[in-house]
């Protein structure tokens, strides 16, 4: 009795759910999104060769809610900038070493293995460099945008 009671209510809230997912606007973000990494569509990230982008939801050019995941590789410079909105980081793989400033002092980098975050205000200038692979998962709101040390303040 208890399995077919079980049964019955999944199947009952996986109708409620595609009742909710097909009475979403079409401009609305779907409501749920589950992704396996087999299911990550990586693309080359605009401006950084060797670095690869992989979305996972919104779009960083609009005024949303954003999530993607980043792929350095190994012995990879990421030059000292700064974005106008907070960035959170996770470390998926490999070690990233991430530090404020402009970079001149690379000891001056923390290093985040796997399973660490971080979290950067916005206007903060920050670094970062890997020697292994690393793969990043990072959010924000957008429109997101990067910026060289010489336009903090602008």
């Amino acid at each position: 009795m208890k399995a077919i009671l079980g049964s019955v209510i999944v199947c009952g809230m996986m109708t409620m759910g595609s009742l909710t997912a097909s009475a979403q606007p079409a401009d609305q973000p779907p409501a749920f999104v589950a992704l396996t990494p087999d299911q990550l569509k990586w693309i080359d990230f605009p401006g950084r060769p060797g670095v690869k982008l992989a979305m996972i939801e919104g779009d960083m050019k609009k005024a949303a809610p954003f999530t993607a995941r980043i792929s350095f590789p190994a012995n990879y410079k990421l030059a000292a900038h700064w974005h106008p909105g907070i960035e959170h980081v996770t470390v998926i793989s490999g070690t990233l070493h991430l530090g404020t400033g402009d970079g001149s002092d690379p000891a001056a980098a923390v290093a985040l293995p796997p399973g660490s975050a971080a979290v950067i205000q916005p206007k903060t200038l920050h670094f970062g460099y890997t020697k292994d692979a690393v793969v990043i998962q990072a959010h924000g709101m957008g429109p997101w945008e990067t910026h060289a040390p010489g336009e903090l303040g602008k």
